[in-house]
């Protein structure tokens, strides 16, 4: 599998997210666009993406009845994303439901994977607000072992977990991380970051980089930057 740099479009407009795109004219990153944007603009800001020519990662982080999570599923199916995602936390019955509602007549869908925790929560609020008492390294393989068994692609973890991820669910079980930042840059409001070299290193398949990109003085250098510390 090819690693690649997904830019977390996390704009509230899509006059916003156009600007930023048309600044990229001789690449067309793999976008993440996450409940804000979509919340905004609704199913037309996915289309309108993908005709530019973006693969696109629709972060909405279902977690429902299982009946709810299918058909919901089946609806985002129609949008050609190339991967979305759900709360783990639903569990197996909810995951096995969403890749029911997910998979197309003709049997293909888009990649699917599972949110482990979320990277601004650290092993402390997990188990004093939460009340799960295993370590967080632990709830997240366990998460993870949900997800394989429900027959998704893959989690959401921070890179920090993905090495043990990779251990416990196989090489091809897809690693997708937030929480990467450039060794010079600001960690903002997430607990569990590395950079993307060490993410490589540890065995992220995709990265998912959002300020440092977005919020950059040139943000086509920067994805460029990160392309090449990450994918090389």
């Amino acid at each position: 599998m090819g690693k690649d740099v997904i830019v977390a479009c996390d704009f509230s407009s899509a006059e916003d997210t156009f600007a930023f795109l048309d600044r990229f004219t001789d690449v067309k990153p793999f976008v993440k666009i996450g409940m804000e944007l979509y919340y905004s603009e609704g199913p037309s800001i996915v289309k309108e993406i993908k005709k530019r020519g973006h693969k696109i990662f629709l972060d909405l982080k279902l977690h429902d009845i299982p009946n709810t999570v299918k058909k919901s599923m089946a609806v985002l199916s129609r949008l050609d994303v190339d991967m979305t995602n759900l709360h783990a936390a639903g569990t197996v019955d909810m995951m096995k439901a969403a890749v029911e509602g997910l998979t197309r007549e003709d049997g293909t869908r888009p990649i699917l994977i599972a949110v482990t925790q979320l990277t601004s929560t650290s092993e402390e609020r997990m188990q004093n607000e939460l009340l799960i008492n295993a370590s967080i390294n632990d709830t997240i393989v366990k998460y993870a072992q949900n997800a394989k068994e429900a027959g998704l692609d893959g989690v959401v973890c921070s890179p920090l977990e993905a090495g043990m991820v990779k251990d416990a669910c196989g090489c091809e079980f897809i690693t997708v991380t937030p929480g990467v930042r450039f060794a010079d840059g600001d960690i903002g409001d997430q607990v569990r970051v590395t950079t993307p070299e060490k993410a490589k290193q540890i065995g992220s398949d995709y990265i998912v980089v959002g300020r440092p990109i977005t919020a950059a003085a040139d943000p086509v250098e920067a994805y460029k930057r990160c392309v090449e510390e990450f994918v090389g």
